[in-house]
């Protein structure tokens, strides 16, 4: 028997849009390992933030900061850290236009500032507090991701100037700041990799922008009904909203589960 496995995104695809796992979702997860498929999970978020998911899920295998940080079976395989002297001339240049920013390791994250309302406003809608404030954290430290805190079209400026980095919004005021072609999809080819499997007996099922690349990478690429307009187009099913237990709807209309 082929060898499978399934990358789920966290947010709008395992979580509702009230941040708690379905129990569908928790039984389809377990029966699916239960059946010898792998399962992962791909995220934008840092490992610490979602370790008791995956204690609930029973998942040790994960590709987080969109990503940069790669954990196969409990085992770290692959790391794509920020540039350290791009970064701190991004975090002068966001100092100088008063916007702040977040840096992300595997185990902690700090502010660039001690409050600042588009921290707070951003990260509350993930339930999570507003990190203690460091802004040197990231000088030593492999960064894996960071967030910029800036509105709209200002997002634009840092493109032009440090293009060593890739920007993703996933809030009205903040962005992900990436290397530059780092993306899920790439995490994923590193996985497959490690787990000697091939591309085409991979799923993937999300609903962001950030999805976009690993939805389109691999075999069966899986857009939740909630999903932006972007990730619904370059997807191979589209299924209900994750609110209506579209993941689970997927698992068993794609064969997955019988």
């Amino acid at each position: 028997m082929t060898k499978k496995i399934a990358f789920f995104d966290i947010d709008g695809t395992l979580l509702d849009h009230d941040k708690k796992l379905p129990e569908k979702t928790k039984a389809a997860i377990q029966a699916l390992k239960d059946e010898g498929v792998y399962c992962a999970i791909a995220t934008g978020r840092a490992p610490f933030m979602y370790k008791k998911l995956r204690e609930e899920l029973g998942i040790d295998s994960f590709v987080s900061f969109n990503g940069q940080y790669v954990v196969f079976e409990g085992k770290e395989i692959y790391t794509n850290p920020l540039s350290e002297p791009e970064l701190a001339r991004l975090h002068k240049h966001a100092e100088q236009n008063d916007h702040p920013m977040v840096f992300m390791n595997h185990e902690e994250m700090k502010s660039s500032v001690p409050d600042h309302d588009h921290i707070e406003e951003s990260l509350g809608t993930l339930y999570i507090d507003h990190p203690s404030a460091d802004a040197s954290f990231f000088k030593g430290r492999n960064i894996y991701q960071s967030l910029l805190f800036c509105e709209g079209d200002e997002i634009e400026e840092y493109r032009e100037a440090y293009d060593s980095f890739d920007y993703i919004r996933w809030h009205p005021v903040s962005c992900d700041v990436l290397p530059k072609g780092g993306s899920k999809a790439e995490g994923i080819k590193k996985m497959i990799e490690a787990a000697g499997l091939k591309m085409e007996d991979t799923y993937a099922f999300g609903d962001g922008l950030n999805d976009i690349e690993m939805i389109r990478e691999v075999g069966t690429g899986v857009a939740m009904g909630n999903a932006v307009p972007e990730t619904k187009a370059v997807s191979d099913f589209v299924t209900k909203d994750v609110g209506e237990d579209g993941l689970s709807h997927a698992i068993y209309e794609l064969g997955l589960l019988k």
